[in-house]
């Protein structure tokens, strides 16, 4: 047995409705039927599940990529940091300004590198393995 049910749709829907309709080459009540089955259906919501625990798992991934990449950017800069405290000597007053200049320079080439780097994708990141084996030996200097 079939009951008759009238209702009002945005128009957009009503003219996406006759397209599917038009392309399918079947009944608008058709369509309509199998929209509301579906919404209806204990299917749907299980399909919206699955999808938002996709969404979710994919957003964990790219956090855990981003806390790794942050990771080892901050040990990266720390390491540096050390080494560079530990094998730079000071300098006299009077090689100050010419090591300056020559810092800015050597900084302005790296700066180049970099922008080329990211500009071809290339990243160091991506360089380090995801499953490095835990390291037995300190291989920190100093």
């Amino acid at each position: 047995m079939r009951a008759r049910l009238n209702l009002t749709l945005p128009v957009e829907l009503i003219s996406r409705i006759n397209e599917l309709a038009d392309r399918k080459k079947l009944p608008r009540s058709a369509i309509v039927e199998a929209a509301v089955t579906s919404f209806l259906s204990p299917d749907h919501s299980d399909a919206r599940e699955a999808a938002f625990t996709r969404r979710l798992d994919r957003l964990t991934r790219q956090v855990q990529r981003m806390e790794r990449d942050l990771g080892v950017t901050a040990e990266t800069l720390a390491l540096f940091v050390r080494f560079w405290l530990s094998v730079t000597p000071p300098l006299p007053l009077d090689a100050q300004a010419a090591a300056q200049a020559k810092g800015r320079e050597r900084f302005n080439g790296f700066v180049e590198t970099l922008g080329k780097r990211l500009q071809k994708g290339q990243s160091f990141l991506r360089e380090i393995p995801d499953d490095m084996p835990p390291s037995t030996v300190d291989d920190q200097p100093g």
